[in-house]
Order: structure tokens, then C-alpha cells, then sequence
């Protein structure tokens, strides 16, 4: 490199420089990514941390499972304890056990986790995030809460599919693209604001973000909701709302006209969103096609 100008040099260190700024491992450790992701855009705790009966998190007992519903076609379903407790958590389980688990919804024994986890929306999830929850979820602290096993009355599958073990992370500069892997297989917004098909367990992809979805709101027993239109149609969805009103809903819980949304929505979850991470999902779902409710 002796015989290279200060110009050259300057323009293979800026060069450089850029390749580290658009790598997403540059900006945080494994465990930072991990930690951001479950406690706030993958929102863990909004199922396996249990509630109180005005449906907030029991504090101290964060990932520590025990919330339960009874679904029609499904059966009671209890959220397991996912803290590394070696008796009533996954304590014993390695961290590409936990993966498994995650992202093809297969146990260390071969047994198959059933609904409500969202293995159609983990299976896209890339190898760095899906590896950086599971190398959290293995530095929480431990806690000791048995919880019963859910009882389905429906058949679960022998598999969720196809075994997933390599999956690319979209560029996070590429920001339709990175707003659409949070808002799909990361905050798994599509699965809560996707209706199913008609008699079954599958999204309905073709109206996509159109709401209409029956949803349980955590530590109300027996309470029903309906998941909201968040396409950009002016009248059924949010295509009237403002970016700051879309992210006042989800980090606060709080309508453009103030009232409050349904706990069902994780917001005491999604107010840890990072600001790009939010612009990021808005962006994209002002993209998706406008949907009209359906009557």
C-alpha cells in the first residue's frame, strides 16, 4: 500500500466504512439484538408473560408463561414458561433446541408446539435474529412458575413444514423491504391483522392487514376482539391516519380520536420500537394493497 495516493486511501477507508455501516452486526452485539427483539418488536412477553386481570404484564414474571384461553376449534391453550429455568422452563434445552422451536416449532423431544405460536410468520425469520432470541432467551433470569400443559381439541400437524434452516436478513437501509420481515415474520403483525381462512388454521393472505380476526386479550379470560383494517384505505383502514397517529395506536395504544385500543394489541411491548424500526413498518404498509372490511 506504499505506492497508493491519499486519495485512493481515502476512498477504499470510505468504502469501507460504508460496507460496516450497512451490516446489521456492526451496530450490536448478538445479545443486543436479541434482547431489543424480544422485548420489544417480537413482543415474547405478549404470550409468555403472564397478566393480571386488567391485562398487565405480573411484574417479575416476564417470559415466565401462564397465560391462558379457551378458543373454539383450537382448545385451552396455556403459553409455556420460556425463561432457562431447568425444571419448569427450557433450562435444559440447547440454544439450537430453541431455534428449532422457534422457527420450526419442533420440541427437543420431536414433539410439535401448537397454536397460538406463529411458526407461518418464524419460519421467515433470518439466522442472525432467530439465533440472537434464542441466545437471549438463555441469559434471562431463571424463574420457577409450573404451568399445565395446553389440551387442543383439534389435531395438531406432524410438522409446520418444510424443516427452515437458512433464511438471508433484508438490507435494514432498504427500508420497504426491512418494514415488511418486522411487520411479517418479527411483530408478526400480518398474523394478527390477517383474517383466517374460511374453517381453518391458515392466513388468508389475500387480505392481508385487513383485520377482521378474533383476538384474545391476555388475563381477560373469555373477552373477544376484532383485529383492525391497518391497510391504507381511507375509510376502513388507516389511510386517513398520520404517521405520528399510526405510531401513537401502536406504541401507545391510543386512537386518533383518543380513544384506547384493546390490550390485545401489544403496545406496552412495541413503545420499545426503535424510531427507524417504526418509520420502517409504516412505510411499508402504506405499500400494501387497500382492503375494504368485510360486512
Amino acid at each position: 500500500m506504499l505506492g497508493t495516493t491519499l486519495p485512493a486511501v481515502v476512498a477504499i477507508f470510505a468504502a469501507a466504512t460504508l460496507l460496516a455501516a450497512q451490516t446489521p452486526a456492526s451496530a450490536e452485539t448478538l445479545l443486543e439484538r436479541g434482547g431489543y427483539l424480544t422485548k420489544s418488536v417480537a413482543a415474547c412477553g405478549r404470550c409468555h408473560t403472564p397478566r393480571d386481570g386488567n391485562s398487565n404484564p405480573i411484574a417479575g414474571m416476564e417470559l415466565a408463561g401462564g397465560a391462558e384461553f379457551t378458543e373454539p376449534g383450537t382448545g385451552h391453550v396455556v403459553a409455556p414458561n420460556i425463561t432457562p429455568d431447568r425444571e419448569t422452563g427450557i433450562g435444559r434445552w440447547t440454544q439450537a433446541q430453541i431455534v428449532n422451536a422457534i422457527r420450526n416449532g419442533v420440541r427437543p423431544d420431536g414433539t410439535i408446539i401448537g397454536p397460538p405460536m406463529p411458526f407461518s410468520a418464524y419460519d421467515d425469520l433470518s439466522d442472525r435474529d432467530v439465533t440472537a432470541i434464542a441466545a437471549y432467551l438463555r441469559t434471562v433470569k431463571p424463574i420457577r412458575h409450573a404451568v399445565p400443559k395446553s389440551q387442543y381439541t383439534m389435531t395438531l400437524p406432524t410438522s409446520h413444514g418444510p424443516t427452515v434452516t437458512h433464511v438471508e436478513e433484508p438490507r435494514h437501509d432498504d427500508r420497504i423491504a426491512y418494514g415488511a420481515y418486522l411487520a411479517g415474520p418479527v411483530a408478526h403483525c400480518i398474523g394478527c391483522h390477517t383474517p383466517l381462512r374460511e374453517g381453518g388454521q391458515q392466513l388468508d393472505r389475500k387480505r392481508a392487514f385487513s383485520g377482521g380476526r378474533q383476538l384474545h386479550p391476555y388475563g381477560q379470560p373469555g373477552v373477544l376482539v376484532m383485529s383492525r383494517n391497518v391497510t391504507p384505505d381511507p375509510e376502513d383502514g388507516v389511510g386517513k391516519w398520520s404517521d405520528a397517529e399510526i405510531k401513537r395506536a401502536t406504541t401507545a395504544g391510543i386512537r386518533p380520536d383518543g380513544t384506547r385500543l384493546s390490550p390485545a394489541m401489544p403496545y406496552p411491548w412495541y413503545k420499545g420500537l426503535r424510531a427507524a424500526d417504526l418509520d420502517a413498518m409504516i412505510a411499508y404498509l402504506r405499500t400494501v394493497p387497500p382492503q375494504k372490511n368485510v360486512e
